[in-house]
């Protein structure tokens, strides 16, 4: 199989547009044409981990964490990250990060603690912004309904549950053919009235190219009328953090307890345990602070989440009670659910999960 193939269906599952502008998510060593023998799954990607790479015969190296973030000046083995690079490119692995866009949606990472933690009802806890686009076009009124048709296919038209959807007007559009036309309707050098329909739709921005390829394929005139517009709308279902119930309430201590055992952690820092009983609980994989403010303000009973500093503890103010569990043990079923959405698609392929546990961070118990 080649690499590009599996890069367009985990970018089609977390299209690389919902990452972070921080981020590094993607192809970060490799070429998109190379035949894969087999695959690698971590959260990290280490010196370790490229050795057994090497090991297993595996030629692409898939993690969360990009092992690369920051542009590099020099590679001369001086740092890990230079001698994960060099050691790599040498072995010829390709390394593919799939990050924050693989956090942002529904049935990422977020998801999988949800799912561990049995909440229901789950739904994003900070939509994203800026994903979305509108098309507005105008065509005849008798070949509207294909032209719709046509762009409702290339996935243009879905607003939540709904698909199809579009805004229709009837008006006149006016135009002159020049001499070194062939106009579809009309006469060359002379002034046409069309009644025609308005046609406004959204669709996902990463759809753009495909969308309006169907645009011009299905119109009719030889020059389309179109306009794109980008929206701010929030996309609902995709975006930082999740948040959901609990099937039962539960004191302070059984609620930790539970999140201790069902993600796998032999310590948790917490704030003040408070005398109400928790049924709603906003989660975040990896570092989560930043949505402490959206977790109080959706309701949530307590938020489990990772790498809280010690001030960002007051902020909590009583309100929730924060759960930091770390940042690998947020994570670190991640490689488990990048194994079973590649599996799904290439059941045949050669893919293995890590024996190395990647977690820099040791406690003294």
């Amino acid at each position: 199989m080649r690499l590009s193939s599996l890069i367009k269906y985990l970018e089609d599952y977390a299209p690389s547009n919902y990452q972070e502008d921080y981020d590094n998510s993607g192809l970060i060593i490799g070429n998109v044409n190379q035949e894969i023998q087999g695959a690698l799954v971590a959260l990290d990607c280490t010196e370790a981990i490229v050795d057994e790479a090497i090991t297993h015969g595996c030629n692409l190296i898939i993690t969360h964490h990009p092992i690369v973030f920051k542009g590099l000046k020099r590679i001369t083995g001086k740092t890990y990250v230079e001698r994960v690079v060099l050691k790599a490119i040498k072995n010829n692995i390709a390394l593919y990060a799939i990050h924050t866009n693989l956090d942002h949606v529904k049935n990422g990472v977020n998801g999988v603690i949800c799912d561990r933690l049995g909440l229901q009802g789950t739904k994003v806890l900070s939509p994203k912004r800026g994903l979305m686009k509108k098309l507005v076009t105008f065509c005849p009124a008798a070949l509207a309904p294909g032209v719709r048709g046509a762009l409702f296919d290339a996935g243009a038209g879905s607003i939540g549950n709904y698909s199809d959807c579009s805004f229709n007007g009837e008006g006149t559009g006016t135009f002159k053919a020049a001499a070194d036309t062939n106009p579809f309707v009309g006469e060359q050098g002379v002034q046409h009235h069309e009644q025609e329909v308005r046609i406004e739709t959204v669709f996902l921005a990463q759809d753009e190219r495909k969308v309006l390829l169907a645009l011009f394929e299905h119109h009719p005139y030889e020059e389309v009328a179109y306009d794109v517009y980008p929206l701010e709308n929030k996309l609902e279902t995709v975006g930082a953090g999740m948040v959901g119930w609990l099937d039962e309430e539960m004191d302070g201590r059984d609620f930790l307890r539970l999140v201790k055992e069902r993600m796998d952690t032999s310590v948790i820092r917490h704030t003040k345990l408070l005398p109400r009983r928790i049924k709603k609980v906003a989660v975040c994989g990896g570092s989560g602070s930043f949505l402490l403010k959206e977790a109080i303000a959706a309701g949530a009973d307590a938020f489990v989440t990772a790498d809280f500093k010690y001030h960002e503890f007051f902020d909590a103010e009583e309100k929730i009670v924060i759960a930091d569990i770390g940042h690998f043990e947020s994570e670190q079923f991640t490689s488990d659910l990048l194994i079973d959405i590649i599996q799904e698609k290439f059941p045949n392929f050669a893919i293995r999960l890590t024996e190395h546990n990647t977690n820099p961070i040791n406690y003294f118990i």
